[in-house]
């Protein structure tokens, strides 16, 4: 016996039938049209209010409204547009408010389809939101289209529900048939009833119930595609579409006017990629996305920005790219699995949690962990099997691909997970990889990173679900290995130019051996090969000794004896595998081998890559030029790609395009003019082709310095805990108002502390100038790091970056001239005082020197920073 307090609804014989309502009950009609709803809330409404009910209405259908004007009754207008997760977040911030046991109305939520397009969706939103009203003591009102929604759907809603019952209109007559009805039963509840007056009368008679429902069976409108969803009903008019215009029986019209709704349901909601997409996209094209897709939802800006780049060029009638486009066939997973997975696993009341500004960053990583450890529902484990069955034993990446992600101004580069899977071995084994790379993405949606940058950038709020972009990994085998021959990112603009006979406009390259890991990371001790499109021989380097340094030393491959992926470094490779295609990229290091033959390794070859031969010889950076141009035309936007390269021979490859994303570029179009004289007493720094972020003339007022030489001698604890200090300093920065140089040894953001200050860049991300300085004692070298994630963080940031080489290059650093400031770090981070001797803050407008100005000029690739 159900021991809640009885609520009434209004309609006495309803409340005949089902014992009342009670506290805590969630009431789901499934009705043919809004007036059938409306018939059922309107009396509970005005009951209520007779009663002092606090009332609620939510409002956010097409409809007409259910509830007319009424004083008594809160109306609280919820756009669904903005997606799933800021619209179920915004009901649940309205039910905390609201408190315990206040009364709901909510619009027909089979209205959401028409924004969200998936009932996977609804089903989502009912399981995570009427356990809460549940829990408060609510009783609320929620109504569904019969024959609209799917079959799974509704079995989500009858499971969670506490009261489900079908309203039919048959003949002039209204009836109420109650399917669930919990903790309460009569032997008539769970009749059909016919309304006569104010009573409903059961149907007692085996008569009367089967002629209602065979002239209820009248009624129903394409029976066999009850069992499909929306969504899969939106594709199967697609492809009877596509079959009509195949066969000119329907105008194209028809076409357009799908390929801009399903553009819409799949693609993307930002207007500028869908006048993008709806130029070239065809049914054709998205139904074939529609055949890989795992899921519903959206794929992604990773996904689409892919696929995107790929039409445009196949299209493009000045360069036949058929021939050197790698084909893909990859496969998607919606959006809608990453929603579905929190809320299989209990996750969604945690995640609304940590949207409270005090436990933003602390439940995220409790919630990360659980994700790691959640489990998928059968039917998604049955389409990753297929996944599995159908790239075989090939090695493929689980790449992130989320709604935000590659967009124009928020690119996430490096901010999300992309996780390789060797896939040897047996199928089970190969599932379990492959779904524990999945979790690993998802679960980066909760990384420090990810979420300072979503909050940096003012996006914290909005639907950010996470697709996945599943691709087989372009390369091939040697011996054990499995790697690209040749991987990097290119720029449609290059604002890293070191020579004036260079245009920032013609573009550049960063491209390494192997797997493109390393063009995209900063890599202890490796350097990838920066390559200006319009001089492609030329380089920032003076001597050989420089090449020697700064090369890329080792390559990232997968080992699929292993089942890793792995570094190994260049010269043991090619003296293990005898591969002429990788000569294409090195030269012999005669000293090198001459200095090893004195050591008693008389049979190994020394190489390093520097690409020059590739460069003279091959088309290669001819053909990535235009398809950046081609690209950037099309996007009206410079742009940046990810690619990789296999090699026949020099002039007969394949590349495979694997990203495409708009470029931020900032401060390209500026000028800036050097006054007519420097005293060079007053420089503080000077810099010759050792910078990037565009033409600037900034005033700075604080200067933040790890002093180089009493840094190099901290243990890597000690470094790490400075690391956190220039967080602390950092988080104190109000960027508007506060322009900041921070100046220290070696790399930024490293994870090695030997090789410099191992920073998260959300511990940066609030400096004006950032100085990387070299110091050959301690082994500092900064990497003008163009094209890795870094730089992308850097510049949508707008953070101006340096490389200081005091001691060669032409370069100067005085630090002398900072010693006339105080030292303000035990005044600004008291308890971290003890760092006073390593860690230097000096504002620098006061004290003998009234103003410090830095310019750069990209033009004349100089940039100097002195006293006024």
């Amino acid at each position: 016996m159900d021991q809640r307090k009885k609520i009434r609804s209004g309609l006495p014989g309803l409340d005949e039938i089902i014992d009342h309502l009670r506290i805590g009950d969630n009431v789901v009609l499934q009705v043919d049209n809004i007036a059938d709803y409306e018939s059922f809330v309107l009396p509970f409404v005005r009951t209520s209010l007779d009663e002092g009910r606090t009332v609620i209405y939510m409002r956010f259908a097409r409809h007409s409204p259910i509830i007319d004007d009424n004083e008594n009754v809160k109306v609280y207008h919820i756009d669904a547009e903005h997606g799933f997760e800021a619209f179920s977040t915004q009901v649940h911030q309205i039910i905390a408010a609201e408190g315990e046991e206040a009364f709901y109305v909510f619009d027909c939520l089979s209205d959401l389809l028409y924004t969200w397009a998936t009932d996977l969706m609804i089903g989502n939103f009912f399981q995570i939101t009427c356990p809460y009203l549940y829990e408060l003591k609510t009783v609320a009102f929620f109504a569904i289209y019969k024959n609209m929604n799917s079959y799974e759907t509704i079995s989500a809603i009858r499971e969670t529900t506490q009261v489900l019952m079908n309203i039919y209109n048959v003949r002039g007559q209204t009836y109420i048939h109650p399917v669930k009805v919990i903790d309460r039963y009569s032997p008539t509840m769970f009749l059909p009833h016919i309304k006569q007056a104010q009573d409903f009368i059961p149907l007692t008679s085996s008569s009367d119930a089967s002629k209602l429902f065979a002239d209820m069976s009248l009624n129903v409108f394409d029976a066999p595609r009850r069992h499909l969803d929306y969504w899969d009903r939106m594709f199967l008019k697609a492809s009877d579409t596509y079959e009509k215009v195949k066969y000119s029986r329907m105008p194209s019209a028809e076409e357009k006017n799908l390929v801009e709704k399903l553009c819409r349901m799949v693609l993307s909601r930002d207007e500028r990629f869908l006048e993008l997409l709806t130029k070239v996209f065809t049914l054709e094209d998205l139904l074939q996305i529609k055949s890989s897709l795992i899921g519903s939802g959206f794929i992604g800006g990773k996904a689409v920005g892919m696929l995107l780049a790929r039409k445009i060029l196949l299209e493009d009638e000045n360069f036949d790219y058929k021939k050197i486009l790698e084909p893909h066939d990859s496969f998607y997973i919606g959006s809608d699995v990453f929603y579905t997975y929190l809320v299989k696993n209990g996750l969604w009341k945690l995640r609304m949690e940590q949207r409270k500004p005090e436990k933003y960053f602390s439940l995220a990583r409790v919630i990360k962990s659980k994700i790691l450890s959640g489990v998928f529902p059968e039917n998604v484990k049955n389409h990753f099997l297929r996944v599995l069955e159908y790239f075989g034993q090939s090695p493929i990446i689980v790449r992130s691909s989320s709604l935000l992600e590659d967009g124009f101004g928020n690119s996430f580069a490096g901010k999300y997970e992309s996780v390789f899977c060797t896939n040897q071995g047996t199928l089970e084994h190969r599932y379990l990889e492959f779904e524990n790379a999945v979790k690993q993405v998802f679960a980066s949606t909760m990384s420090d990173d990810a979420l300072m940058y979503r909050l940096k950038r003012g996006i914290a709020d909005q639907d950010e679900q996470m697709a996945l972009l599943v691709q087989r990994v372009s390369g091939s085998y040697r011996k054990e290995y499995f790697f690209p021959d040749l991987a990097g990112v290119g720029y449609s603009n290059n604002i890293y130019v070191w020579d004036e006979k260079m245009s920032p406009k013609a573009g550049m390259l960063r491209v390494v051996v192997g797997l493109g890991t390393r063009a995209v990371n900063r890599t202890a001790g490796d350097y990838a090969r920066i390559i200006a499109i319009d001089e492609p021989l030329s380089s920032p380097l003076t001597d050989f000794d420089d090449y020697r340094q700064y090369a890329q030393r080792n390559i990232d491959a997968l080992m699929v004896t292993k089942n890793s992926m792995i570094g190994i470094a260049f010269n043991d490779l090619l003296n293990e595998i005898d591969d002429p295609k990788l000569h294409y990229f090195a030269q012999r290091d005669y000293t090198a081998e001459k200095m090893m033959k004195e050591i008693g390794q008389q049979d190994r070859q020394a190489w390093i890559i520097n690409f020059d031969q590739f460069l003279s010889d091959s088309t290669f950076v001819g053909v990535i030029q235009k398809m950046l141009k081609c690209l950037e035309k099309f996007y009206a936007y410079p742009v940046d790609i990810e690619f990789t390269v296999n090699f026949k021979d020099l002039n007969h490859y394949q590349i495979n395009l694997l990203q495409c994303r708009p470029l931020p570029a900032k401060g390209l179009k500026s000028k800036v003019v050097f006054p007519k004289h420097i005293d060079f007493q007053k420089t503080f720094f000077q810099s010759h082709n050792t910078f990037m972020g565009g033409n600037i003339h900034y005033g700075i007022q604080r200067i933040i310095y790890v002093e180089p030489e009493t840094y190099s001698r901290l243990s890597d604890l000690e470094k790490y805990r400075v690391a956190r200090c220039i967080g602390k300093l950092n988080s104190q920065i109000e960027k508007e108002n506060m322009t900041v140089l921070l100046l220290g040894p070696g790399r930024w953001g490293t994870s090695t502390p030997s090789l410099g200050v191992p920073v998260y860049f959300s511990e940066i991300n609030n400096i004006t100038v950032l100085g990387e300085i070299a110091v050959k004692e301690g082994g500092f070298t900064p990497e003008i790091s163009y094209g890795t994630h870094f730089f992308q963080d850097l510049i949508e940031s707008d953070i101006f970056y340096v490389a200081l080489f005091p001691e060669g290059r032409g370069g100067v650093l005085q630090t002398k001239l900072l010693n006339h400031f105080p030292n303000l770090l035990p005044e600004l981070l008291p308890l971290s005082a003890s760092l006073g001797e390593i860690i230097k803050v000096y504002d620098v407008n006061k004290g003998m020197h009234k103003a410090l100005e830095i310019i750069a000029d990209v033009g004349k690739q100089k940039a100097v920073c002195f006293f006024k």
